[in-house]
């Protein structure tokens, strides 16, 4: 497990854990991490100290392992997430800006929608006031699209 400090095209910082450098490049390059802030996908390492064991800290009992059960403990968080969010939220698709407009405003009925948005959408959203939350790559299955 390796963690990286991160940063997005609007210079929001945070940190990523990936099972190894090559998991880090293929992710970015697939546009899957997003900014927990403003949700850009346009996302790069910064400078980060390393956590390497060393033997004499496995002769002071730091146990090695430890960051491998955060990670399987945080993918299992993940996948709770994602299926919470697939059952509790209808999904409208690229009209997601239009239809969280239409709710805020009163337009529409009130409910949790979940859907597609650029950057710059989700950042105009916040603007006026309107809670989203970027979360990149949800699977979509049949059986959980509303």
């Amino acid at each position: 497990m390796i963690v990286f400090n991160l940063s997005c095209d609007n210079a929001h910082r945070f940190e990523g854990w990936f099972g190894s450098a090559d998991d880090f490049t293929s992710q970015a390059e697939a546009g899957s991490i997003a900014c927990p802030v403003c949700g850009s996908v346009d996302v790069e390492k910064k400078l980060s100290a390393p956590h390497v064991v060393t033997r004499s800290a496995e002769q002071q009992g730091v146990d090695a392992s430890q960051p491998v059960a955060v990670a399987n403990a945080a993918q299992m968080l993940r996948q709770k997430f994602v299926e919470h969010v697939l059952s509790s939220t209808e999904y409208v698709g690229k009209r997601f800006p239009e239809e969280a407009r239409r709710i805020f405003y009163k337009e529409a009925p009130e409910r949790a929608i979940r859907g597609v948005a650029s950057s710059k959408e989700v950042t105009e959203l916040k603007e006026e006031g309107i809670d989203v939350l970027a979360v990149p790559d949800l699977p979509t299955t049949p059986d959980k699209v509303h």
